[in-house]
């Protein structure tokens, strides 16, 4: 049974697994999108949904979790100041991850993962 497996491992060690969610989360609140293989994708948007949910509430406990989540105050502050802000009336959803094809080298399927306006 499979009750309450939260994530996908990635292949990956959990420091290393969180270090590459925060790095990715990051891209994504500075650039708005960026393109990743559909697994990550999809694990990114969980992982930013519920950061884009704490910078909509704004209180300074949320602050503090955001930054305990992503690692960096830069980040949170433009999270919190205009990104955040844009999707107030929105009650979920907050991102969108257009398959884009293959990549060449192992066949992986990459993906675009977007902030929506």
């Amino acid at each position: 049974m499979r009750h309450r497996y939260g994530n996908k491992k990635m292949g990956r060690p959990t420091d290393q697994r969180i270090a590459l969610l925060r790095s990715l989360s990051r891209s994504l609140i500075l650039h708005g999108k960026i393109e990743t293989t559909l697994l990550r994708a999809k694990e990114l948007s969980k992982f930013i949904d519920r950061l884009i949910t704490l910078g909509k509430k704004a209180t300074l406990h949320d602050r503090r979790l955001a930054v305990a989540k992503l690692g960096d105050a830069q980040s949170v502050s433009t999270l919190f100041a205009s990104v955040a802000p844009q999707f107030s009336e929105r009650s979920g959803g907050y991102t969108r991850i257009t398959k884009l094809g293959f990549r060449r080298g192992d066949g992986a399927t990459i993906a675009r993962i977007e902030l929506l306006d």
